[in-house]
């Protein structure tokens, strides 16, 4: 017997078995419930930020573009589109083998000026304005038919009373630019889910209007496959059960849920405004800015004691749920950072600025199980 080959072999096998192991991500603890995602950014698909590669490989099977497929980054001018970040982000999506959702078609907001006037200034016909939302539509989802799996179509197009709002899409076209969006995105890629998105979706009054919407689609024979609930919510707020609310009558009426824009706001703000209207911004300001240093420890806490509540009840509805998307990679990179007051330290996610999952979440997680 060669003594030297078996010593080698032994210690090796031994080495094998006693490795530490594999630590557990998000997508594992809830892989037979529903997708978990992330909203990158530039850096965090274009290998310009290696430490996001192990942290997305770890936690994450969906990405979705934070800004860069929004109209003002993607297509800046009549004639000009910019697909670096969009080719980067699908390459970045494919090799994880993540479900890869773009963000958005039609908004209100990061929306260039140009879009809604020719080139004398005045605004558009309805007609002309729809022709230039059919062509971005046509360019943006085309370059990846077939590569993007679901698109947010349409993002936010009522109030929280369930009004319509006044944008220039709504001023100019009416209530069908809805409907023609969604009809030339299933023309583009028939292939790709199609949703429509918006926060509050807890709030009755607007819930029902979006229902209203996306049934009036259906009823016309247009796709729309989901409705994306943004979680934007407070450490206290809103309650459970309001969230659970929306949840089951999203699904009552036969619609695709997706938690989208997941973070918890620890910080006070200004006034008692809920959601995520970026028309709403307050100058920086101390008096706002309470953990500029570290979040405390007892504050932690009940952000990780949150989280854990908010996914057992998206796990109780998992048969209802399709993804849940934190709105951000980790606290360093969160929207939160400025908004409603612009320069403070927030520490909305479940990673933290060191990329690292706060403590006590899994653990949590098993003892609400």
């Amino acid at each position: 017997m060669n003594h030297s080959r078996f010593l080698i072999a032994f210690i090796f096998l031994g080495a094998v078995a006693f490795q530490a192991p594999r630590e557990q991500g998000l997508k594992d603890e809830f892989q037979s419930d529903f997708f978990i995602g992330a909203a990158v950014n530039a850096r965090q698909v274009d290998g310009s930020m290696a430490s996001a590669d192990s942290l997305l490989g770890l936690h994450f099977n969906s990405l979705t573009s934070e800004n860069g497929l929004k109209w003002i980054n993607v297509h800046p001018q009549e004639e000009e589109f910019a697909f670096e970040f969009g080719d980067n982000y699908v390459k970045k999506g494919e090799e994880m083998g993540a479900f890869i959702v773009g963000h958005t078609l039609v908004w209100h907001q990061q929306v260039p000026d140009w879009v809604f006037r020719n080139q004398e200034g005045t605004f558009l016909s309805k007609e002309a304005l729809k022709a230039r939302m059919e062509s971005h539509i046509q360019e943006v989802v085309g370059r990846y038919k077939g590569q993007i799996d679901g698109w947010d179509v349409v993002n936010e197009a009522f109030e929280d009373d369930g009004s319509w709002r006044k944008t220039h899409w709504y001023l100019l076209m009416g209530e069908e630019y809805i409907s023609h969006a969604f009809k030339k995105a299933y023309a583009v890629d028939p292939q790709a889910e199609l949703y429509y998105n918006d926060y509050n979706v807890w709030k009755p009054e607007k819930r029902k209007a979006i229902l209203n919407m996306a049934q009036m689609l259906r009823s016309q024979g247009i796709r729309i496959d989901g409705i994306g609930m943004q979680g934007h919510y407070r450490l206290d707020f809103p309650s459970l059960d309001q969230i659970e609310a929306a949840i089951e009558e999203i699904h009552q009426a036969g619609f695709q849920v997706m938690i989208t824009e997941l973070d918890v706001d620890v910080l006070p703000r200004p006034s008692d405004f809920e959601g995520a209207d970026l028309e709403i911004s307050y100058a920086d300001s101390p008096g706002w800015n309470s953990y500029v240093d570290a979040l405390p420890a007892e504050i932690e806490d009940q952000l990780v004691s949150r989280y854990a509540s908010l996914f057992k009840l998206f796990k109780k509805h998992s048969d209802k749920i399709s993804r849940v998307t934190f709105w951000g990679l980790h606290d360093g990179s969160t929207w939160l950072n400025n908004w409603p007051v612009r320069g403070r330290t927030n520490y909305p996610l479940l990673f933290d600025r060191e990329m690292l999952l706060k403590k006590g979440f899994l653990e949590k997680m098993q003892e609400e199980h």
